[in-house]
């Protein structure tokens, strides 16, 4: 048997070894198994007949989430960002996956939290990721050079990071006041600009009170329970093919890094309150009915509410354009690529300045025919 030395990095944040030779694996996503680099063992992982369970929400915070499995983990918190990022024990050095900031590792402190039940295992292959981020940037107007470069060669700037979040169950019963509008139009007379008499449909709105009961069944709201990344972009990597979740096993984190929730389980059942509330007040403006609706108060009770906490893959790249950072994330299960991205401020100087001889062209022909 052979033996090898390993540099750990943060892609061996969940290490696994290998049975044959005891290097450290890494998930290969796609797949069932972890695939030795350095004797070519595969790795097989077990995998169980996954049954989703729900939790329920009232009964967990009556017990103090007593007894709850924990799983204790080492995390580090980026001074940058503010990420909370899980090491392995044996990690020396790391950079953040979010800013690139070099982590201080020997900051790392050690915590209870609730361990995940579920997971969706990577799908997506680094270099198809790659792949996706490459044709993102090249579709972006006035993307500096410099970007376009970096994502041609990100294939190793580009992390895998496990993102923890809780999904909520709850039926709804909203009680609510408002107006239904119904439109009516009456027959207007006017003088045009050559001073004819012209008649036209103006819109008028009859308001009446209105108030009633609407009742909504809300599946899986799903909720980031990390700060690392703007709430906008990760909503906007949705949807996500949750009927494929399997049970939680660490032989699916190897070669990652996972993140640990910031958010408890309490304040993430009110922002998922947020996403409920479009939904909810769809149905309302819907059992008022007429032409248009105005809501004026509306009260609701969360009912059999449950919830679950899962880790869902990202790949993960940030970028340092005229020293702010730009972060890009990629589905790792669907290859949705969101991002914030740098312009380049030459590139819309001799745009702005193409445009302006284009119109003064334009003119000078106008001109010279007249």
């Amino acid at each position: 048997m052979s033996e090898h030395t390993f540099e750990p990095t943060a892609e061996t944040a969940n290490t696994i070894k290998c049975k044959n030779c005891g290097a450290n694996l890494k998930f290969a996503p796609g797949t069932q198994h972890l695939n030795c680099n350095y004797c070519n063992t595969d790795n097989e992982i077990v995998v169980e007949k996954t049954e989703v369970i729900e939790n329920d929400y009232a009964s967990f915070l009556e017990q103090n989430s007593s007894t709850a499995e924990k799983q204790t983990v080492s995390t580090v918190k980026c001074d940058s960002c503010g990420s909370s990022t899980t090491l392995a024990p044996n990690v020396t050095s790391s950079n953040c996956p979010y800013c690139d900031t070099p982590l201080v590792v020997k900051n790392a402190s050690t915590c209870n939290i609730i361990k995940p039940k579920y997971v969706l295992p990577f799908k997506v292959e680094r270099n198809a990721a790659k792949d996706g981020f490459v044709k993102w940037v090249g579709g972006l107007w006035f993307a500096p050079n410099k970007l376009k470069d970096y994502a041609h060669n990100s294939l190793e700037k580009l992390k895998g990071v496990y993102m923890p979040y809780w999904t909520y169950d709850s039926n709804t019963q909203s009680s609510y006041s408002g107006l239904r509008g119904v439109y009516y139009y009456v027959t207007e007379t006017y003088k045009d600009s050559q001073g004819r008499t012209q008649t036209r449909q103006v819109r008028h709105t009859n308001w009446y009170p209105a108030s009633g009961t609407v009742n909504n069944s809300f599946d899986d709201v799903l909720v980031c329970a990390s700060h690392s990344l703007p709430k906008k972009m990760v909503q906007e990597l949705e949807p996500w093919d949750l009927p494929d979740l399997v049970n939680y096993n660490d032989q699916y984190l190897a070669g990652f890094v996972t993140e640990s929730y910031q958010t408890e389980l309490k304040p993430g059942f009110e922002e998922a309150k947020e996403r409920m509330l479009p939904v909810i007040e769809s149905s309302i403006r819907s059992d008022i009915g007429g032409d248009t609706q105005q809501i004026t108060s509306i009260n609701t009770e969360y009912n059999d509410i449950s919830f679950k906490h899962i880790l869902l893959p990202l790949w993960i790249s940030a970028y340092k354009y005229n020293n702010k950072v730009f972060r890009f994330t990629i589905n790792a299960r669907t290859r949705e690529v969101q991002g914030e991205r740098p312009y380049s401020a030459w590139k819309i100087f001799f745009f702005s300045l193409a445009v302006v001889a284009v119109i003064g062209t334009i003119v000078y022909f106008v001109k010279t025919k007249n």
